[in-house]
């Protein structure tokens, strides 16, 4: 069974919906958007794996927490522990669904990558996690395909309009509330979130 890696921040998450959300609540819509990702790689037949600064209430979900380490690190210290193949999708992509995670697992290649938007990467599959590291942040996409390329790793680069879709700006909850399906719609519903429409383009507004 592939291992499915959620990093994931508690504490004070997504600074830039700071306009349309508080501390208490952005902390709420994190943990809403990454149980939506549990929800998809769990249907996908993964076994969900939180990989996290610190610990949070669930009875449920396997944790790992790695307070002292940034991302990169966390991850390449997993890496090599792994016994089965590893998939690291991103907590901030609430539209993932078990089609989309199938579509990556079914690849024929060693790595499978899906692209975030502004050169990041949202989704790794890895079939062999001793063969790989990986180098997040600034240009991550083409430093993990450099990296793959190095290690002689045939890869897979898929287009997904749901796995691309993260969620950091006030305009991305238009993606949410159009899209969304699970936690992270309901989550932005009952605090008073609809569409807009002006000048021919979709927006979003809070009712309070």
């Amino acid at each position: 069974m592939t291992v499915a890696v959620i990093p994931f921040k508690r504490k004070n998450p997504k600074t830039r919906l700071s306009c349309m959300l508080d501390e208490s609540e952005r902390e709420g819509f994190a943990e809403a958007m990454m149980l939506d990702v549990v929800a998809a790689v769990k249907q996908a037949d993964c076994q969900a794996v939180i990989l996290g600064t610190e610990p949070f209430e669930s009875e449920d979900l396997v944790q790992v927490a790695m307070p002292e380490k940034g991302l990169t690190d966390a991850l390449n210290e997993y890496l090599p522990c792994a016994l089965s193949s590893v998939l690291i999708i991103m907590a901030d992509i609430p539209l993932a669904d078990e089609a989309s995670v199938k579509r990556v697992l079914l690849t024929e290649k060693d790595i499978a990558i899906v692209p975030g938007r502004g050169g990041g990467t949202n989704v790794i599959f890895i079939r062999d996690p001793s063969k790989f590291r990986v180098d997040y942040y600034g240009g991550s996409f083409t430093k993990h395909m450099k990296i793959a390329q190095e290690a002689g790793l045939a890869v897979e680069v898929i287009d997904s309009f749901r796995l691309h879709t993260d969620i950091d700006e006030k305009e991305d909850l238009v993606e949410v509330l159009v899209h969304g399906t699970g936690k992270s719609r309901a989550y932005l519903e009952e605090r008073g979130f609809t569409l807009t429409t002006e000048k021919g383009r979709v927006g979003v507004e809070r009712k309070r």
